[in-house]
């Protein structure tokens, strides 16, 4: 049984899913750390990225400027969507492949970009970690130390919070404490456990 976790930039989905894996064993697949492989030097992603959008975009040392891009792709929705045309393929393989090798009763496959890329459709299940926007805004800003404009550019890309939670099976809200968060999520660990079993809840 594949769990898909998501939530909108700076809603605590690194928490909840560090909560998964170290209490209870879980296999994580992150879809951000995947997106960083296919983009490593010397594949030709990274290749096709450069001969578009020039050397700005690469650091001295051969890797991708992710900051540099993030600027060009979100000023500019055309570039966007060409990057992820280019990406989001390529991540989905990685994705699959290590899925694939899961030992745990279940798996999950956290990605921020879940709804909007079609990685739901790879999941039995959605498990939506919801905040308010107020607060995406307040944490990210803080955590990244970016303008809040940039915030709120990253938040448009993503699926509104309405889009996301239309879509939930399941919801995790993180507008309290980390002892709140991770009773939520020892909950949820009982009834997939119960699901992967074959009892139905």
């Amino acid at each position: 049984m594949i769990i898909g976790l998501t939530g909108g930039i700076g809603s605590g989905k690194s928490a909840v899913a560090l909560r998964f894996a170290v209490k209870h064993g879980i296999h994580v697949v992150d879809a951000d750390l995947k997106s960083r492989v296919v983009v490593e030097p010397g594949r030709p992603a990274l290749q096709a990225i450069v001969d578009r959008f020039g050397d700005a975009v690469i650091q001295q040392t051969g890797e991708l400027d992710r900051a540099a891009l993030r600027e060009k792709i979100f000023s500019d929705p055309q570039e966007r969507l060409w990057l992820e045309a280019l990406l989001h393929p390529l991540i989905r393989d990685e994705i699959v492949t290590d899925l694939a090798s899961a030992a745990s009763p279940y798996a999950l496959l956290v990605s921020p970009l879940l709804v909007e890329s079609g990685q739901h459709l790879m999941t039995d299940r959605v498990l939506v970690v919801d905040v308010s926007e107020e607060t995406q805004l307040l944490r990210t800003a803080l955590r990244d130390s970016v303008p809040q404009e940039q915030v709120k550019a990253i938040m448009q890309a993503q699926a509104s919070r309405e889009e996301r939670l239309k879509h939930a099976h399941d919801i995790v809200s993180n507008d309290q404490d980390l002892a709140a968060l991770h009773k939520q999520v020892d909950a949820l660990h009982g009834r997939y456990l119960s699901m992967a079993a074959g009892d139905t809840i």
